[in-house]
């Protein structure tokens, strides 16, 4: 079913963009969406695992500095039958993970320093097996396209806006096919639905990826306890200056949750209904007991 939600959710964002690209410049204009978005993909493909790694300081450590994770990285590959990423740990006190690469063979999952000290190892493990999920079902790459269509999106407007503002378009421009009213939906509502059918897809991958570390783990249990701890110790430490909205999507609990709107604008599900889906989870050819 979350497969099926995020085909429908991306095949939408497509849309969204190449309509944005119509309504600014009709088929010249869908164009444009289209090189622009391509460009950003290739440019996200290849160097965003490198950039977010950057970013937070995350520091690569050898089985040798870290043996118990390793292990713990290295079981949960062999479970679910993919290379071994490579594993780092971020500076800081807030309690979070994500993993990160264009694909399986080129992956990394990262856990904060506050995580190791905040969760037992059956907590970490399973935090883990959810990040190991986000690799195994290529959520970094989706997560890598639903960006950066949105962010072509929001470019192509902005684009729209500034040639507006200084004069370059005029309200009879052919260019538009529906003149003055395309150009308001291209510039207001179109950036705006993109942000939420990204946020949506963003919602969709975690609960897949929940279910994947159930799997792996065979109980849901661990990660529920480890997601209530960690919501409880993303609200007690402020995120690092370096943490990004634009990044929020990628861990396992939003660094910056608390300090949205409504559910509807979060990259996350709401925490318990996540909690309550892994107590409930049960492995295929069991029923669960009333």
């Amino acid at each position: 079913m979350n497969q099926f939600k995020t085909v429908l959710l991306m095949a939408l964002l497509t849309g969204v963009a190449v309509g944005t690209g119509w309504l600014i410049g009709g088929q010249s204009g869908m164009l444009v969406a289209f090189g622009i978005a391509a460009v950003m993909n290739f440019a996200g493909y290849w160097w965003s695992d490198k950039l977010v790694l950057a970013m937070y300081r995350a520091r690569e450590v050898s089985p040798q500095e870290a043996p118990e994770l390793h292990a713990m990285v290295a079981e949960l590959a062999r479970r679910a039958a993919i290379p071994m990423p490579r594993v780092y740990i971020v500076p800081g006190l807030q309690p979070n993970a994500f993993a990160t690469g264009r694909n399986p063979a080129n992956a990394a999952v990262a856990v904060t320093e506050g995580l190791l000290q905040l969760l037992d190892r059956d907590e970490v493990m399973a935090v883990l097996a959810h990040e190991i999920g986000h690799v195994l079902n290529r959520d970094i790459l989706i997560g890598t396209i639903a960006a950066t269509f949105a962010g072509a999106v929001s470019m192509l407007a902005n684009m729209l806006m500034w040639t507006t503002m200084l004069g370059g378009r005029s309200s009879d421009d052919n260019d538009n096919p529906l003149g003055a009213l395309g150009a308001l939906v291209a510039m207001i509502v179109a950036p705006f639905a993109a942000m939420l059918i990204q946020m949506a897809i963003s919602r969709s991958r975690e609960f897949h990826a929940d279910e994947t570390a159930a799997r792996l783990m065979d109980t849901g249990r661990p990660l529920a306890s480890a997601l209530s701890k960690l919501a409880w110790g993303v609200s007690q430490v402020e995120p690092d200056h370096r943490t990004e909205p634009a990044t929020a999507h990628m861990f396992i609990v939003n660094p910056l949750s608390g300090r949205g709107m409504a559910s509807l604008f979060s990259t996350h599900p709401p925490m318990e209904a996540r909690i309550e889906r892994l107590l409930r989870w049960q492995p295929e050819g069991q029923v669960r007991m009333a």
